[in-house]
């Protein structure tokens, strides 16, 4: 990589800080350059370097962890967040996202974050996918996806009640979705030719109308819609039988209806190796699919493995974006 990775705190009184120390260790000896926009008081355990810019990471990366420095307000406490490091928090996600629209950095991972621990700061956003759709003028077009070497999905509706999911539920949507991960898995997962399941919304996939009308009424315009695109999907299937080894040889990416439909089976499949990657950004943003396990911050016991996944995967999907433009 010719330019580096921005990867943010996360909450600093969670595990984001340890992962970094240890997915440092694991690639600082040929696997993808990154810098940690933190606060080198708290990353021990390992060589540590300040940096006024990601310029200079690239040198330093092999023997040191190159950090950008974002101060924390108080010294952070293990599984007992601080609504006086908000700031920093947040500074760190706006830096990132700054320093990947600037060029300076090729793509942001994000650390875990907890979203009711930055609110008294003036935080608003649902998530961190909302807010980097704001911080880089794509709000509304921002689509979830969380791949794993087992299954790619993307809810359709995120982060809402199941009811208000439900509500929220359109054809418009499921259209915007669909086009949103057939043009990502064509440009920067490099599949020629993608293959989208879409999901029911009802057990049985509505039963013929018998379980609800969803399928018919919203679902089935979407894919002559998308049909009518040139896309290849298929669908609305029953979500229980999705999901199953023979099921998914047969697409590229599964579009949910809701949260759950889709982060379950992706879970349960292969948590450890889970990315939240965001589409429809003009930047590369993954994150780990996890939070920030306050229960076993400090303890020595996270498994960095779904953040080297993040940073792995941002890499190829930066080198991707490079070789092949946006029309």
């Amino acid at each position: 990589m010719k330019v580096p990775l921005a990867l943010t705190m996360g909450d600093p009184a969670g595990i984001g800080g340890e992962l970094t120390v240890l997915a440092w260790q694991a690639l600082h000896d040929g696997g993808p350059c990154f810098v940690a926009l933190d606060d080198p008081r708290r990353l021990t355990g390992v060589p540590i370097v300040e940096v006024t810019s990601p310029k200079s990471a690239q040198e330093i990366f092999r023997e040191a962890l190159p950090v950008l420095p974002v101060g924390l307000a108080v010294p952070a406490q293990a599984g007992k967040p601080d609504k006086a490091n908000a700031q920093a928090v947040i500074k760190s996600i706006e830096r990132a996202a700054s320093l990947c629209l600037s060029g300076e950095a090729s793509g942001m991972v994000t650390n875990p974050i907890n979203k009711a621990a930055l609110y008294d700061a003036g935080f608003t956003y649902p998530g961190h996918t909302e807010f980097l759709a704001a911080l880089t003028g794509a709000m509304g077009k921002q689509i979830m996806m969380l791949a794993s070497p087992n299954l790619r999905v993307v809810p359709v509706t995120v982060h809402a009640s199941l009811r208000n999911s439900i509500s929220m539920l359109t054809t418009d949507a499921i259209v915007v979705a669909a086009r949103t991960t057939a043009a990502a898995l064509q440009r920067e997962f490099g599949i020629v030719h993608p293959r989208l399941a879409v999901a029911g919304l009802n057990p049985h996939a509505g039963e013929q109308g018998a379980l609800g009308d969803e399928e018919s009424a919203i679902i089935a315009p979407a894919l002559v819609t998308l049909r009518t695109d040139g896309i290849d999907v298929s669908g609305p299937w029953p979500p229980d039988t999705m999901f199953t080894r023979t099921a998914r040889a047969h697409y590229d990416a599964a579009i949910c209806m809701y949260h759950d439909q889709a982060l379950i089976p992706l879970k349960t499949l292969d948590m450890d190796h889970g990315v939240n990657v965001t589409l429809g950004l003009p930047i590369v943003r993954t994150s780990p699919d996890h939070g920030t396990a306050y229960d076993i911050a400090g303890k020595g016991v996270a498994d960095p493995s779904s953040l080297i996944a993040a940073i792995e995967l941002a890499a190829m999907l930066a080198e991707r974006r490079e070789r092949m433009p946006a029309a």
